[in-house]
């Protein structure tokens, strides 16, 4: 029988994220009959000769029962308490379902810092790829043990999206308790659900709700469709379903939500300065100079910078904004924030000899186009 979606069947190496929703419940915290499910999928995946990568949330949510915490805690310590309790719980659960399999699994903590660092996402990107070498199934999740608000995805939709470029991966499955994208909100009036998104004109009169329903999660409707777009612009195609149907969404059946891919795949620089990097501040840049970034693919130099603002070093990442407001690019600057006011405008002749080099290199530099936040 032919795969309605050929491009999710035939993927050799899938990355597939769960919420918590789909794994706990307030009252009894984990629920192991749920997470076998999930490895039993998994399993058959793994025996079918493809590759998976497994991003989980979970941790903070199975930690609540054993704590006695009757629901998810709002303050960053008691947070991070219930998940350092949790995650041993979630991974010796997931250990032991794979074993079943005759599957090794092994955990994967990350931070936000960790993939916004290009040392550390080359150093995440090395150990999924040994890792997946080896024959073991990476568990994936956020450290949650230590993890502060300020360094933080959020949510592990986003995560995986990322996961999904770092891991080299031909397809990403998004699962959580709705089973797909709809035009409305089915639970408070009639709404279809969208099978395919070939960009995001196709959601653009779409009210995107939320995707939990419990209580235990962080995540809703618009980060899964914010993640999708994430990988589907790394040319990475996603589904987006429910946890029920996950055998279903990696035979490629025609379940859940589509978002077909949106291009060619990055580098991985390309990708990790738009999606990854976190700016340390701004360079200010006028109109000639946005021409010259949109139209010619040229450096930035210092002759079209009108300001700046944050306090970083060389080859940290910034954002070029133009006069409109309007994010233009992000690329890594060649000078600390100190040595910038003395180059502002001049042209690269008049400047001493060691200031003559590009602010920000064109092979070091992404065309974004958002308007930026204040």
């Amino acid at each position: 029988m032919t795969a309605a979606r050929p491009e999710i069947a035939g993927a050799r190496r899938v990355v597939v994220k769960v919420g918590s929703s789909s794994l706990t419940t307030l009252p009894g915290g984990l629920d192991a009959e749920r997470l076998e499910a999930l490895v039993d999928v998994l399993g058959a995946v793994r025996a079918a000769g493809r590759e998976a990568v497994l991003v989980s949330s979970g941790a903070i949510a199975a930690g609540l029962a054993p704590l006695q915490l009757t629901g998810r805690p709002r303050d960053l310590a008691t947070a991070q308490a219930a998940a350092s309790v949790g995650q041993l719980r979630l991974v010796q659960t997931y250990a032991d379902a794979f074993a079943k399999h005759g599957i090794t699994v092994g955990q994967v903590l990350l931070t936000a810092d960790d993939l916004t660092r290009r040392s550390h996402y080359r150093n995440a990107r090395q150990t999924v790829e040994r890792l997946l070498a080896l024959g073991v199934l990476p568990i994936v999740n956020e450290n949650d043990t230590v993890a502060t608000d300020e360094i933080r995805f959020g949510d592990n939709d986003r995560l995986a999206a990322l996961v999904a470029h770092v891991a080299r991966a031909e397809a990403l499955v998004l699962l959580s308790d709705v089973d797909g994208v709809y035009d409305g909100d089915p639970r408070s009036g009639p709404a279809q659900l969208v099978d395919t998104v070939h960009g995001e004109a196709d959601l653009a009169h779409v009210t995107l709700g939320s995707a939990s329903r419990n209580g235990v999660g962080t995540g809703g409707m618009a980060t899964k469709v914010e993640a999708a777009f994430i990988a589907a612009h790394a040319g990475v195609p996603v589904v987006v379903t429910s946890t029920a149907q996950a055998a279903a969404a990696l035979a490629g059946e025609q379940v859940g939500t589509l978002f077909t891919p949106l291009g060619r795949r990055p580098s991985a620089r390309q990708f990790w300065l738009r999606y990854a990097s976190r700016p340390r501040g701004r360079l200010l840049i006028d109109d000639g100079a946005v021409r010259a970034l949109r139209e010619r693919s040229a450096s930035l130099l210092a002759a079209g910078i009108t300001g700046l603002a944050g306090d970083f070093l060389a080859d940290d990442p910034v954002e070029l904004v133009g006069p409109d407001g309007v994010v233009v690019a992000r690329g890594l600057v060649a000078y600390d924030a100190r040595e910038m006011p003395a180059l502002l405008g001049r042209k690269t002749g008049d400047l001493p000899p060691e200031y003559r080099r590009e602010v920000v290199h064109r092979d070091e530099m992404v065309l974004v186009g958002r308007r930026s936040r204040p």
